[in-house]
């Protein structure tokens, strides 16, 4: 990542829901969900909702390169109560993804327990001993034998964890500065994207699913 220059997109957020309690919306590539470190770093997504919604508060993250669904909350106990729906992995998360050559089968999981690679952060690596569980599902979309176009169901939420874990199949997600090398790196994007978001209203208990059309 060295020579990086943070260059956010000027478009303004993309709202998919909003009401009393949560805010759902779609995050483009290239914004940060929240400040980073120094201040050319910090526009970011909750930066700009809060010029709207003064009240919006964190429940998850997306990383920098990828897009999609996110969904904030607008209250402390809906804040809480989303955060605890993550924690205890209730809420279904897909994911499209690009990915170099052809990823077979067609359906499968990767297990491997991941921990941050400290100096190389922000990358993280697959480590037996010391790694957190992680799981991701896959299924294929369709595929080449230049290139696969897959659905990815994260079942626990590790930091880079689709990423890591397709690099590891020896497929990973094309333009990912992290974990691709050669051609499958230069890419335009990262190609990931949160395509859908189920979870519970907080206040009404009721299960609600959320998309936001794949960019590429």
């Amino acid at each position: 990542m060295s020579g990086f220059v943070y260059a956010p997109p000027p478009d303004a957020p993309v709202v998919i829901h909003a009401d009393d309690d949560v805010l759902v919306v779609h995050k483009q590539a290239g914004l940060l969900s929240v400040p980073g470190r120094g201040e050319d770093r910090a526009d970011c997504l909750i930066a700009r909702l809060r010029a709207t919604f003064p009240s919006v508060l964190l429940v998850h993250r997306l990383d920098l390169d990828t897009s999609g669904v996110m969904v904030f909350a607008l209250t402390p106990h809906a804040q809480r109560h989303l955060s605890k729906q993550f924690e205890d992995r209730q809420t279904r998360k897909v994911y499209v993804a690009r990915l170099a050559g052809r990823l077979e089968p067609k359906t499968g999981r990767v297990d491997l327990p991941l921990i941050v690679d400290w100096p190389n952060r922000p990358r993280q690596k697959v480590d037996h001993v010391e790694g957190r569980h992680a799981q991701t599902d896959w299924r294929v979309m369709r595929a080449n034998d230049q290139e696969t176009r897959v659905r990815l169901m994260p079942v626990t939420g590790r930091s880079h964890q689709l990423r890591v874990h397709m690099a590891e199949t020896g497929h990973p997600i094309l333009g990912d500065p992290l974990y691709a090398t050669g051609a499958a790196a230069e890419h335009p994007r990262l190609m990931l994207h949160a395509e859908s978001l189920r979870f519970r209203h907080p206040e009404s208990g009721v299960v609600q699913g959320f998309s936001a059309p794949v960019p590429f």
